[in-house]
C-alpha cells in the first residue's frame, strides 16, 4: 500500500497568533510551500464528527480571507457532488458562492 504524508508547520508570535505556515507533501516533491491560510476538515469516526483546524496568518488580507472563504465553498460543492452525487446540494452551494462573491465585489466598490 501507498502511503502519503502532509505535514503543516506554524509559526507563532509570542500571543500564539500564526505568523507564517508552510507545508509540504511527499506527493508534492520535495520543496516547502507556504500559505497565508489553512482550513483542514476531518471526520472523526469514532466521534462520527467532524474535527476542524482553520488557521491564517496575521498578515492575511481580509479580502483575500473572503475570497478563501468563498473558494473552500465551492470546492466543498464538487466534493458533495463527486462523493454523493447530490445536484441539489452542489447547486446551493454554487449559488451561495455567487452571493458571497457579489457581496465581496459590492464591498470592493464601496471603498473605492
Amino acid at each position: 500500500m501507498k502511503k502519503s504524508e502532509i505535514r503543516f508547520s506554524i509559526a507563532l508570535d509570542d500571543q500564539k497568533v500564526p505568523e507564517a505556515i508552510s507545508w509540504s507533501a511527499t506527493d508534492a516533491g520535495p520543496d516547502i510551500h507556504f500559505a497565508k491560510a489553512i482550513n483542514v476538515a476531518i471526520w472523526d469516526r469514532a466521534q462520527n464528527g467532524t474535527m476542524k483546524i482553520d488557521l491564517w496568518t496575521k498578515d492575511m488580507p481580509v479580502d483575500a480571507m473572503k475570497y478563501f472563504v468563498v473558494d473552500t465553498i465551492g470546492s466543498m460543492a464538487e466534493t458533495i457532488l463527486t462523493a454523493t452525487n447530490d445536484q441539489v446540494m452542489a447547486t446551493k452551494m454554487r449559488d451561495l458562492c455567487r452571493a458571497l462573491s457579489e457581496h465581496i465585489e459590492e464591498e470592493e466598490r464601496k471603498q473605492r
